[in-house]
């Protein structure tokens, strides 16, 4: 039977020494939607998504994945069932684009061998073609430009070949063609594979066309959290940033007016 919830969050709590930094968030994500979140730099967008991505550990509270406790499950298991495209991505500039997919094996790999080349090959093959990067297989990593290396990454993460995606600012450093490149392919990702998309976005506009979920946060807490119609009206918009925006509609999705 299909899980209800991806994760189910309750009163989570963590700190920085004696700086708190969420204070006791309440949510649940459900699986196949593609869920952003929103706010201000300094509102916890960050941190949560580390604690989501099992790179921090909370100081209390609930952080269930899947019916289970994040924090007992292993890495590497975890790593089975959620693939990670960070804001900053570092390769040697030497590494072929097949070779650095290929890393998206990993977890299926002991002591560095693999269990079944063939499926390795089918795995990576298959992420490179879904990402449009198949033609670069063979070319060094620093002879891609910016939008091509993005979707060398988000290729390893497919070859990982799970159902949850985490993009944190996957859009960053990118011109406006890429953006939507980067954006048009992880919707894609969702609606034609079913994979469950967890992503951080700056850019309202973006997260308001792409998203089926927000989750609106400011100073460590979740203020809002649904449709993207429902949640970002300018009320919201006000509190979360703390600056009057104006939102206008077409073809009966909201977007944000520019000042």
């Amino acid at each position: 039977m299909e899980d209800k919830y991806v994760y189910h969050v309750e009163d989570l709590d963590f700190a920085y020494g004696k700086h708190k930094v969420l204070d006791k968030i309440s949510f649940t994500i459900a699986p196949g939607r593609i869920t952003t979140l929103i706010g201000a730099n300094g509102c916890g967008k960050s941190t949560l998504f580390y604690l989501l991505t099992k790179n921090l550990r909370p100081d209390s509270g609930a952080l269930m994945f899947r019916g289970r406790e994040l924090g007992s499950i292993k890495l590497r298991e975890f790593a089975k069932e959620a693939a990670i495209v960070h804001q900053y991505n570092v390769a040697p500039a030497d590494i072929s684009v097949e070779k650095l997919v290929g890393y998206g094996r990993s977890p299926y790999h002991s002591m560095g061998r693999t269990k079944d080349p063939d499926l390795d090959e089918e795995k990576i093959r298959w992420a490179m073609e879904t990402t449009n990067v198949l033609k670069y297989r063979d070319r060094p990593m620093g002879e891609l430009s910016g939008g091509q290396k993005q979707r060398v990454w988000l290729a390893m993460a497919l070859a990982q070949d799970t159902k949850i995606l985490f993009l944190d600012e996957p859009t960053t450093y990118l011109d406006i063609r890429y953006q939507l490149q980067i954006l048009k392919l992880t919707r894609r990702l969702n609606r034609e594979f079913g994979i469950t998309v967890i992503m951080v976005l700056h850019d309202l506009n973006q997260a308001l066309y792409y998203s089926d979920e927000i989750l609106a946060m400011k100073d460590g807490k979740i203020t809002a959290q649904g449709a993207p119609g429902e949640v970002v009206t300018e009320q919201v918009l006000k509190e979360v940033y703390e600056v009057d925006l104006r939102l206008g509609e077409v073809e009966g999705k909201s977007f944000l007016l520019p000042v």
